[in-house]
């Protein structure tokens, strides 16, 4: 995988949750029940989309292109 293509899916896979994260798309998940483990649907649905990106970065880590070069001088 190139390290442009890996920029763009790096971007475009942390912007999605953001977006969810933020108005207006946050109002798909703004509402005070259900309730979920406990929370309000509306807390669960930012703590699920910080969980999901943080599992987006560990993936994207992981077939990061550059991540085994070593830096020369």
């Amino acid at each position: 995988m190139t390290k442009q293509k890996f920029v763009k899916i790096y971007s475009l896979s942390l912007l999605v949750p953001f977006l969810l994260m933020v108005y207006p798309l946050f109002s798909l998940g703004n509402r005070a029940t259900p309730f979920v483990l406990g929370l309000p649907f509306s807390i669960f649905w930012v703590i699920f989309w910080i969980i999901i990106t943080f599992i987006i970065v560990l993936f994207l880590y992981r077939i990061d292109p550059d991540k085994d070069e070593e830096e020369v001088n």
